[in-house]
């Protein structure tokens, strides 16, 4: 634990200018408080934050990087990050539902055959 000490050389830059390092940029308090409803995977049924999608394992860092600059830069509304984080985290999540069914797919198709064909008897 540290103490705080008011001296005023201590202060880190940015409180300087009279910003308040415990409020947060209007931005990231956009993303955290715009909520979507999500219908996949562990988000089901669920109202999740655009902020929390975004730092979900759906979304790779890279690309969460790159939504959050053009979103800071104002090239992507917020609107926009909200779609496009919905839908990455969407077929993701629709993909490795897919995949896992094919895995189980064709075993199961043959056990059901078999089944139906001991009942042709």
């Amino acid at each position: 634990v540290s103490a705080k000490i008011s001296n005023k050389d201590t202060v880190p830059p940015g409180e300087q200018d009279g910003q308040d390092s415990s409020k947060e940029e209007p931005w990231k308090t956009a993303l955290k408080t715009t909520v979507v409803d999500m219908e996949v995977g562990e988000f089901r049924g669920h109202k999740v934050s655009v902020w929390d999608l975004l730092h979900s394992k759906y979304i790779p860092e890279e690309n969460r990087k790159e939504l959050l600059e053009l979103y800071q830069a104002g090239e992507l509304t917020l609107e926009q990050v909200k779609m496009v984080v919905s839908t990455i985290v969407t077929k993701a999540e629709m993909a490795r539902a897919e995949q896992s069914a094919s895995e189980r797919g064709p075993r199961s198709m043959v056990v059901e055959a078999e089944d139906s064909h001991m009942q042709d008897r």
